[in-house]
């Protein structure tokens, strides 16, 4: 049976997303209690920005040695682990009692988390023909996104009614549970139905050898590009809701911490618009890089619009603004596109994991900065709002080098 035409792939599809769904929201789910870890554990803005960027970290450092284990040995195993370790991490991160042990349940949350999307992408490369497969990334991405809206108001709630701990823990729970899901849909069930097909992938993924690959790729003007291309839309975002959106609608707007997480969501319905969006956009017009360079362009003009405003806008057009960079986020999706349609399946899980590095090294950084500069900010003169205004350059900074990635991008025909 061919699984690229069998119902099945739709089993397959559903498992992955729901898993990626709950990963996902943990990603920014610690963004919610910021200030009680901060009086609880009595550590500073600055290693609050550390211990969100510690996991986006490993997560970056681990893109593209999952790239090269999954096109080598398949997708499958990486998924499945990836998942319970995650769950795992979280479940950690919720009984520690010492800043040490929430940066190691961040290290294992971000070691699982670096398996979701490079495997994902070729688990859906493999069970989809390529027409669908373009449609279906835009959906992945919106799942994501789903993921982080998931963690805004509804985990906000469960925060509130059982106490922050309780609330990781159960996340934990769920995430594991995911994992054998995984290994029941993916491996056992799937064995029984398509026999043939993991033998003919791995005797094709070993005809050449990784360094040549990895040579090749990296002398690639194009895997330079798309690297780019998603370290300007994915950073800035992901990096600012996953530790200081929050803070910054209760400092500067005097927000309770459930308003401002409804502020955060305005953003996350805007990537949720944003990922089939441009994802159909793409397919309908057969183009990757013209929509892509108008999204880049808007996510630059929204940034830029906090520093016109003095890191201050007005209530209305600080909820457009996040809609505005919440599309461009979830249209971030087109990188694995264009990487679908620039190279041959046998290198996509490495080029995908190198493109997401750009994406994820942007949300490693943007934390860290933040953090230094509000921390600055309040030891010279205690002006938080000064602090938030001179943290928006960094978004802005890494908006042109989106610009400048999706203008070097080449335009590839989609194969058949």
């Amino acid at each position: 049976m061919d699984k690229r035409n069998s119902k099945y792939r739709w089993l397959v599809f559903g498992s992955v997303l729901f898993t990626y769904l709950l990963m996902a929201s943990q990603r920014t789910a610690p963004g919610l209690i910021t200030d009680q870890l901060m009086r609880d554990f009595h550590v500073t803005a600055s290693t609050i920005g550390l211990l969100t960027s510690i996991q986006f970290f490993v997560y970056t450092s681990l893109q593209i040695p999952m790239g090269i284990l999954a096109d080598r040995y398949g997708p499958n195993f990486f998924l499945i682990v990836g998942a319970t370790l995650t769950g795992l991490g979280t479940i950690i991160y919720s009984v520690g009692t010492h800043e040490v042990v929430l940066f190691f349940a961040r290290i294992l949350t971000g070691v699982g988390d670096a398996t979701i999307w490079v495997n994902m992408v070729l688990i859906l490369a493999g069970w989809f023909h390529t027409k669908e497969f373009v449609r279906l990334i835009g959906l992945a991405g919106m799942t994501g996104s789903l993921g982080f809206l998931l963690a805004t108001v509804p985990f906000s709630a469960w925060i509130h009614l059982l106490g922050w701990r309780t609330a990781f823990f159960s996340a934990g729970i769920l995430l594991c549970l995911c994992g054998i899901l995984l290994y029941f849909v993916l491996v056992k069930k799937a064995k029984k139905i398509f026999v043939e097909e993991p033998v003919i992938i791995i005797e094709e993924v070993q005809r050449e050898k990784t360094s040549v690959i990895l040579l090749r790729i990296f002398s690639s003007r194009q895997a330079w590009a798309l690297f780019f291309c998603h370290f300007g839309v994915v950073g800035g975002y992901v990096g600012f809701i996953s530790s200081w959106a929050v803070p910054y609608g209760m400092n500067m707007y005097d927000m309770t911490r459930s308003e401002a997480s409804q502020l955060i969501m305005v953003g996350l319905i805007g990537a949720l618009i944003g990922a089939p969006l441009a994802s159909w956009i793409s397919s309908r017009i057969g183009m990757i890089k013209r929509p892509y360079i108008v999204i880049q362009l808007t996510v630059l003009s929204g940034w830029f619009t906090f520093l016109i405003c003095k890191g201050y806008p007005s209530l209305y057009l600080l909820i457009l603004l996040f809609f505005i960079i919440g599309i461009g986020y979830g249209a971030s999706a087109l990188t694995f596109a264009a990487v679908r349609q620039s190279f041959p399946l046998k290198e996509s899980g490495i080029v995908s994991g190198f493109a997401n590095t750009g994406g994820f090294l942007s949300a490693v950084l943007l934390p860290i900065i933040f953090g230094y500069i509000l921390d600055y900010f309040q030891a010279t003169s205690g002006n938080v709002g000064n602090g938030y205004y001179y943290g928006f350059i960094a978004p802005v900074i890494f908006s042109v080098i989106g610009l400048l990635g999706v203008f070097f991008m080449k335009e590839k025909p989609q194969p058949s």
